[in-house]
């Protein structure tokens, strides 16, 4: 590990806005389950997060757009949120918040309900077959989605793979998710969007290779997700 990690791990400990895993490893820790509203953020604004967040821009800059929402970056690589958690206490911004945590334990750290809305951005595609279970839009985690996420609550999701992008589809399909928009490259059908343009380090980079960027927003279903990956 790099001299800069080791830096960074040891700074993100301090941050007042950062919770991780490690912090809950005591069986006497209390996880922040069901006290986000009011233990965490201390007030009743909707919660929004951003899984696989990464230097968390997305989230950080939701947070400077939207003050009277709560926001939550999730991701388990400590060397990245550090970016967006200094960032957002270097600006004072106190209505966001990291989290460093394995995704797939997400109804351990968030109760029934708690969550307004989720974002999900340019996530791991896991190209291989053998990996599609940790496709954050598969079932597996649409299933977890569902025991934290309001019934009225919506999903939205980017990514640059095309094949990620078709498989969401079909697994939105197959779980009788909701579709409220399709954009199949968001810089040719809606380049003036200030929501969808916002582009984190690896967007930009993905916009040089010349990649098309794509987007699905989508609610889950009210019935139980029954279907698995073959």
């Amino acid at each position: 590990m790099s001299k800069g990690k080791l830096e960074k791990f040891k700074e993100i400990t301090a941050f007042r806005n950062t919770l991780e895993l490690t912090d809950f490893q005591e069986e006497e820790s209390q996880k922040p389950k069901g006290r986000w509203h009011s233990d965490i953020f201390e007030n009743d604004n909707p919660i929004v997060l951003e899984l696989a967040c990464g230097k968390g821009a997305y989230t950080v800059e939701l947070a400077r757009r939207y003050p009277d929402k709560n926001f939550v970056g999730v991701d388990i690589k400590g060397d990245r949120i550090w970016k967006g958690a200094k960032q957002a206490v270097t600006e004072g911004l106190s209505n966001v918040c990291f989290l460093r945590i394995y995704i797939d334990h997400l109804d351990e750290y968030f109760a029934s309900n708690e969550v307004d809305d989720i974002w999900i951005t340019f996530p791991d595609p896991y190209p291989r077959y053998s990996d599609r279970n940790n496709r954050l839009s598969g079932p597996k985690f649409l299933k977890i989605y569902q025991r934290v996420l309001k019934s009225d609550g919506t999903i939205h999701f980017k990514t640059d793979s095309d094949e990620l992008f078709s498989f969401t589809k079909e697994s939105l399909a197959k779980s009788d998710c909701k579709v409220h928009d399709v954009v199949e490259n968001i810089y040719q059908e809606c380049p003036d969007n200030k929501l969808l343009t916002i582009q984190t380090h690896y967007e930009a980079h993905y916009l040089q290779e010349g990649r098309s960027i794509s987007f699905i927003k989508f609610s889950l279903p009210n019935v139980d997700i029954s279907w698995e990956l073959d």
